[in-house]
């Protein structure tokens, strides 16, 4: 039998475990796995908090449907008719801007009318279709491609937003290549992006006149998905289908070659003898396992940096705020100098958020751009989200229900170079057999990312495992 470790019981880690017990059962592979987490509970950023009828997402809130990984993960594990699927008016999302909130447009028509962005900015927008594509392999901040592509107002009141609200990162630092490399292959393929989605638009309208199911090629398109309990039901769901052990409270403080396989030290001092080890551990954590046995290695993973970031909740009565929520939330451009990145409507996204009768917001603040809110007090993180509140949404009531979550190291950013990072990382993980890594440090930040790239290295192992059998 294969002993087989995973450091870390987030998404990654479980997914992983779950996906090499699969794959072992399919290939009659005698394995025997165990998942190691430091924290007192799996999950990871991953919690859905209940607390006087409000249902709080400490970390992410959903997936996006549009991908299949993780539906078919929760297929496998029995829970899709827990899914809970965002309602139809979470498709409208908004910028703050000038002083108003402005529904981002989706179509043609709604573009033109749009005050969101000047005449101007809307000329060179059209102009990108004139814009000569770039075809070498220099990666490209995200602000180096809208201002080459877009323009300056589309990257402040577009791009911007839309980097800090996925990533809680700075366009001038975000590659585009690893953050959004679906759109890197549409220029490169079509020479531009209005090019890309007229061929597209083209292609879908010929394909649905031919009866085939279709879907956005352009974008990440789908549905917001979570579940009616909050997505935690995933994590949940996942540890309690594993074969093998989950254990908590159980730090790794030590990894170190040993006999054909792997030692792992635990805090307790205990000492676990594995012939493979899958690290779903954050960049951070996983670095400081690894100096000791590889400094390049180590410095290579330690060196990928974290935005922090704060989630507010705030609980109202419906009655006490006068403006529509029908709605996703909006984003915020740097440029209007707030301290919030944005706010989400959870109630309007998701059923059973918030009490009967009351709303749930879920404000952010921080990123990348704005570190050093992480040391803010509570009454001080609480006094500027209302202000913001109060700015934008004109909410002068003071919240019935209010809940802080603080993430010091909260979203990985994949600066410009990431690509290469990764390439280092991999040849130098060739030196040390049966040594894989995983998680949204490395192939993606969202929860689709995760599962998939959790397929990968179960698949890796997996092949590992035939080969050496």
């Amino acid at each position: 039998m294969t002993r087989i470790a995973i450091i870390g019981a987030g998404i990654s880690g479980l997914a992983t475990a779950h996906a090499i017990e699969r794959l072992a059962a399919e290939r009659s592979l005698n394995v025997s796995v165990t998942v190691l987490e430091r924290e007192a509970r799996t999950g990871g950023k991953i919690w859905s908090i209940r607390e006087e009828g409000y249902l709080c997402e400490w970390g992410p809130n959903g997936f996006l449907d549009s991908k299949p990984m993780t539906l078919e993960l929760c297929e496998r594990l029995g829970i899709s008719d827990q899914l809970a699927r965002s309602n139809d008016n979470a498709r409208k999302r908004f910028i703050y801007s000038q002083g108003e909130l402005h529904r981002l447009p989706e179509n043609g028509p709604m573009f033109l009318q749009s005050n969101l962005i000047s005449w101007r900015g809307k000329l060179r927008l059209a102009g990108e279709l004139f814009v000569p594509p770039r075809r070498d392999d220099v990666d490209e901040t995200l602000a180096e491609f809208a201002r080459r592509r877009l323009g300056p107002e589309a990257l402040d009141k577009l791009i911007g937003p839309m980097v800090s609200g996925i990533f809680a990162g700075d366009p001038e630092t975000m590659s585009l290549q690893s953050c959004f490399p679906r759109i890197r292959e549409l220029e490169r393929e079509y020479g531009g992006l209005l090019r890309a989605m007229l061929k597209l638009a083209k292609k879908k309208k010929a394909e649905r006149k031919a009866g085939k199911e279709v879907s956005s090629a352009a974008g990440p398109g789908g549905v917001l998905t979570s579940f009616v309990d909050g997505i935690q039901s995933l994590t949940n769901a996942t540890s309690a289908r594993l074969a093998g052990k989950v254990r908590t409270d159980a730090a790794v403080v030590a990894l170190r070659p040993h006999a054909g396989g792997w030692e792992l030290e635990l805090a307790t001092g205990e000492k676990l003898d594995v012939e493979l080890v899958v690290s779903a551990a954050p960049a951070h954590a996983l670095g400081e396992l690894l100096q000791p046995l590889d400094q390049e290695l180590a410095g290579l993973v330690s060196d990928i940096p974290y935005a922090t970031m704060n989630v507010i909740c705030c609980g109202y009565a419906r009655e006490r705020i006068a403006r529509d929520l029908d709605g996703f939330g909006y984003l915020i451009p740097r440029k209007e100098g707030r301290s919030i990145l944005g706010t989400l409507w959870d109630s309007s996204i998701f059923p059973q958020r918030a009490p009967e009768g009351h709303v749930l917001l879920r404000s952010m603040m921080g990123g990348a751009t704005n570190p050093a809110a992480i040391d803010l007090t509570d009454a001080e993180v609480l006094a500027r989200t209302q202000s913001d509140l109060r700015d934008i949404m004109g909410i002068t009531a003071k919240p019935d229900f209010v809940r802080i979550f603080r993430h010091p190291q909260a979203i990985p950013q994949y600066l410009s170079g990431h690509a290469r990072r990764l390439a280092a990382i991999d040849d130098r993980l060739q030196a040390h057999a049966g040594l894989f890594v995983t998680g949204n440090a490395f192939f993606g930040v969202g929860l689709n990312d995760c599962v998939h790239a959790a397929n990968r290295a179960a698949e890796q192992v997996a092949k590992r495992l035939s080969v050496g059998s």
